[in-house]
């Protein structure tokens, strides 16, 4: 992946609401989501959460495809795989204390999907507590 990728990636990534979209969506797979749902979910405007969609596609890391009238919305994957991937190994450059601080992540994430968690951890916006309704 090109390094100017990987920044636009990163920098698309720098912010909270874009962060919970992608947690979001990673988990749901090619089946995607409706935009309106991802508004309800997230709880955004339709104007803020279409500033945050553009953000992430035009970074790679989901895409867009029409169904009818609705616009579905899936994780790219190979976008964030690529990302996360630079870092490691070209900034990183596969430092043994990094990669085990990702596998230690990585074997807690299985973990939690083992034990049928698969969801993201969508917070309230005013206390930052996990919000239930969510």
């Amino acid at each position: 992946m090109e390094r100017s990728k990987v920044l636009s990636a990163l920098s698309a990534l720098a912010h909270e609401s874009r962060l919970d979209l992608v947690r979001l969506l990673v988990p749901r797979g090619d089946e995607g989501m409706a935009a309106g749902d991802i508004a309800r979910t997230l709880g955004l405007s339709a104007s803020r959460l279409s500033f945050h969609l553009s953000a992430l596609e035009q970074a790679g890391l989901i895409r867009s495809r029409r169904v009818s009238r609705n616009v579905i919305y899936s994780a790219d994957l190979s976008g964030i795989g690529g990302a996360i991937s630079y870092l490691l190994a070209d900034c990183c450059m596969d430092h043994p204390q990094v990669l085990a601080c990702c596998g230690a992540s990585a074997r807690h994430a299985l973990h939690r999907v083992a034990e049928g968690d698969a969801a993201p951890r969508i917070t309230d916006p005013e206390s930052g507590t996990p919000d239930p309704d969510r």
